[in-house]
C-alpha cells in the first residue's frame, strides 16, 4: 500500500462519519430555520446592529439564551440579570457534559473545547446515548458544524428579513422552538422515568405560565428532573 493510498483511506475514515453526522442532524437543521430567522429579526428589533446579531449567533450559539438575552436587552435589563438568566436557561449543558464525559474526556484538549462549543440540545439528541466504544468524534464534529452553519445562516436570513418584512413575530415563527424540542424529546421517551419527567414538565410549564409564576422555567426544570430521578430510583 502506497503512502498516498494510506492518506486517502485515512481521509475517508474521517470524512464518511462527518458526512453521516451532517445528514443525521439535517432534519433538525430544517426545523430550527424559523427559530434562527426569529432570532435574527429579534436582534435588530432589540437594538443590536447586524454585526452584533451575527456575532451573538457565532459566539454564543445558543438559541434559547439568545432569545432570552435579546428580550431582556429590549426591556432594558442590566448585564448581571441577563447573565444570570442565560446561565439558568442553558444549565442543562452541565448535564449533557456529565453524560458525555466518558466519551470526550480521553480526547485531546482541542477536541474537547471544539465539541463543548458545538454541543447543543440537537447534537446531544444524536450522541447522548452513545457509549465510549460507539462514540465517533468525526460524526459529532460533522453534525455540530452542520448545525452551527445552519443556525448562523438562519440568523443572517432573519437579519435581512427584518429590514424588508415588518412584524415577523406575527408569522408564528416562535412555534418552531416548541416543534424542535418536541422532535428532540419524543424519540427519547423510552421508559417510565423519562415519561414521568416529560409529563411533569409539560403540566408544570403550562400551569405556571398560566398563573404567571416568577421563575416558572427554573421551577419546572428542577421539579421535572426530581420526578424523573425519583421514578428512576424507585424502578431500580
Amino acid at each position: 500500500m502506497t503512502y498516498q493510498s494510506t492518506l486517502e483511506e485515512a481521509s475517508m475514515l474521517r470524512l464518511r462519519p462527518a458526512l453521516q453526522g451532517a445528514m443525521a442532524i439535517l432534519p433538525l437543521c430544517l426545523a430550527v430555520l424559523p427559530w434562527g430567522i426569529l432570532a435574527g429579526s429579534m436582534a435588530i428589533d432589540s437594538g443590536l446592529t447586524a454585526a452584533e446579531g451575527l456575532g451573538m449567533s457565532a459566539i454564543v450559539f445558543a438559541g434559547a439564551s439568545q432569545l432570552v438575552a435579546m428580550g431582556m436587552i429590549k426591556s432594558g435589563a442590566g448585564l448581571l440579570a441577563i447573565l444570570v438568566s442565560t446561565f439558568f436557561v442553558t444549565a442543562q449543558h452541565f448535564l449533557y457534559g456529565l453524560r458525555l464525559r466518558e466519551c470526550i474526556a480521553p480526547l485531546p484538549l482541542r477536541w474537547r473545547i471544539l465539541l463543548a462549543f458545538l454541543l447543543t440540545d440537537e447534537l446531544f439528541a444524536l450522541t447522548g446515548d452513545h457509549s465510549p466504544a460507539r462514540f465517533n468524534r468525526w460524526y459529532a464534529l460533522g453534525a455540530g458544524l452542520a448545525f452551527y452553519l445552519c443556525w448562523f445562516l438562519a440568523t443572517l436570513l432573519g437579519i435581512l428579513a427584518a429590514s424588508s418584512v415588518s412584524d415577523l413575530d406575527s408569522y408564528g415563527l416562535d412555534f418552531s422552538i416548541a416543534a424542535t424540542f418536541i422532535a428532540i424529546v419524543v424519540p427519547l421517551v423510552r421508559n417510565l422515568p423519562v415519561l414521568a419527567c416529560v409529563l411533569t414538565a409539560l403540566v408544570l410549564s403550562i400551569g405556571l405560565h398560566h398563573y404567571q409564576v416568577p421563575g416558572a422555567l427554573i421551577v419546572t426544570t428542577m421539579v421535572a428532573m426530581l420526578v424523573g430521578l425519583l421514578c428512576s430510583r424507585r424502578k431500580e
